[in-house]
């Protein structure tokens, strides 16, 4: 390493490799914020998106589903800080766990940890304190809510560790990243029922999917350190199983659409949701990068799409 990009990563302009080019991270932080927002995942929202938008949808069923006409944004706006938060603080573990595999991949070499930028013990006062952050977010919901968000850290706590022991690391991925949607539907009712257990399988299916997308980047050096992934459980075939993934979970997210109250608008979206799925089926390119990183990040259109349904079929009654 140069003495210049030394100087680069203590004073916090070391950009993270796989960051969108000119992010407000990179241009307007202030230097000394910038390890830890690049830990915490701020400079490529992208997965913070993936992570709220079950909540949301799962807190609209819900409101749907009891005859109401708007949203709640007060629960949209827990919703989205929580999100933010918990996403950073799951990053920042995770990145802790990996952060001896991390150096020996070339696209996350560059990350804060195998970098130098933070240490492995200011990570962990990073995820503390975005848990806290998560706490107070948790304590505005109702009780059974509380109970159901806090069962789901077993999740988060073991799916760093999976792509030691599985070829499906995604799997556990889609069972930790889409639990808001159980939490958005009982954050609205104090319970849960059939519809948002079927959102929140449906949503599994698309997280498998779309991370496998995001795996193809990495497989090249992941087969070479042992780490496992669907991208290399099924190469060249992912076409073919992202089909029945995408199928399965536009199927799962109909029949919890129908089951809320759900009609024209957000079969509508539906459908719409099934051609951009299709399309990213269509045109992806395991063997570019840049191809499966444009797709994987269009996902967020999925959910946001999805989330639209279901408000307009609020609102229109």
């Amino acid at each position: 390493m140069t003495a210049e990009s030394n100087r680069d990563q203590t004073t916090g302009s070391a950009r993270v490799a796989d960051a969108p080019a000119g992010n407000w991270v990179d241009r307007y932080a202030p230097a000394a914020a910038r390890p830890y927002l690049r830990l915490a995942r701020v400079d490529r929202p992208i997965g913070a998106w993936l992570l709220l938008l079950p909540c949301w949808c799962g807190q609209t069923l819900a409101e749907l589903s009891m005859g109401r006409s708007y949203p709640s944004l007060w629960l949209m706006v827990l919703f989205a800080i929580g999100a933010v938060a918990m996403r950073g603080a799951g990053c920042a573990y995770n990145d802790f766990v990996d952060r001896d595999f991390d150096l020996r991949v070339e696209r996350t070499r560059s990350r804060p940890i195998p970098s130098g930028q933070v240490s492995p013990q200011q990570a962990l006062m990073l995820v503390a304190g975005l848990s806290l952050v998560g706490l107070v977010v948790l304590v505005q919901l109702n009780g059974f809510t509380i109970a159901l968000a806090i069962a789901s850290l077993a999740l988060v706590a073991i799916y760093p560790f999976m792509k030691r022991v599985t070829d499906w690391p995604q799997a556990v991925l889609g069972l930790a990243f889409n639990w808001g949607a159980l939490v958005g539907w009982s954050a609205v009712t104090g319970s849960l029922a059939l519809a948002p257990v079927l959102l929140y399988l449906g949503s599994i299916l698309w997280t498998v999917g779309y991370d496998t997308i995001y795996a193809h980047q990495d497989k090249e050096d992941d087969a070479l350190i042992g780490v496992r992934s669907t991208a290399l459980k099924l190469g060249e075939a992912t076409p073919r199983w992202l089909a029945g993934f995408y199928g399965g979970a536009v199927l799962l997210w109909g029949f919890a659409a129908v089951l809320s109250g759900g009609r024209g608008p957000v079969l509508v979206a539906l459908a719409v949701a099934a051609v951009h799925l299709s399309w990213q089926i269509a045109t992806l390119d395991v063997r570019d990068a840049g191809n499966c990183l444009r797709r994987f990040r269009s996902n967020r259109e999925v959910g946001l799409i999805l989330l639209a349904g279901i408000v307009a079929q609020m609102m229109l009654g």
